[in-house]
């Protein structure tokens, strides 16, 4: 499946540079009988329906003419949310200072899933400050050891 979601990132990537938005994930999954091809975008200070618009006509436009998938699906063009995913390192670097979820692939101090503030991300390493009970620890997690990371809304 990821051959799709390359060309298709290959697709979406001038529409969103474009529109100075940012390409944050991409999905082509099976859910039931039906598939779904769901492009998440955004921007510093948010994105709003009308921009999820043009750039679902627009690569619309571009699947029709090379038409990358052979059945059909669903093409949803959306804000990744309040926990958008954390993918690349440039999402680590502007994800500094806040509230984060990240699982890794082994265990780190016994554990393979953390919540707490990132502190720092220098490129190799994310400083993470958990809170144990009535104490706060820093863990550091290579940054090859990430499974997967989001922004976390903690209550």
């Amino acid at each position: 499946m990821s051959k799709v979601t390359d060309v298709i990132e290959e697709l979406v990537t001038p529409i969103v540079d474009e529109m100075q938005l940012d390409l944050v994930d991409i999905e082509y999954v099976k859910e039931g009988k039906n598939w779904f091809l769901r492009i998440f975008i955004d921007k510093e200070d948010g994105i709003d329906i009308e921009e999820c618009g043009i750039v679902s006509e627009r690569l619309s436009e571009k699947l029709d003419a090379i038409d990358p998938i052979p059945h059909n699906y669903f093409l949803e063009v959306s804000s990744p949310g309040a926990e958008r995913p954390l993918k690349k390192e440039k999402d680590f670097v502007n994800a500094v200072g806040k509230n984060v979820s990240i699982k890794t692939y082994e265990a780190i101090d016994g554990e393979k899933s953390f919540e707490g503030n990132l502190l720092d991300f220098d490129g190799q390493t994310l400083t993470i400050e958990v809170k144990m009970k009535t104490r706060k620890k820093q863990i550091s997690i290579p940054f090859e050891k990430v499974a997967n990371a989001r922004l976390a809304i903690i209550f």
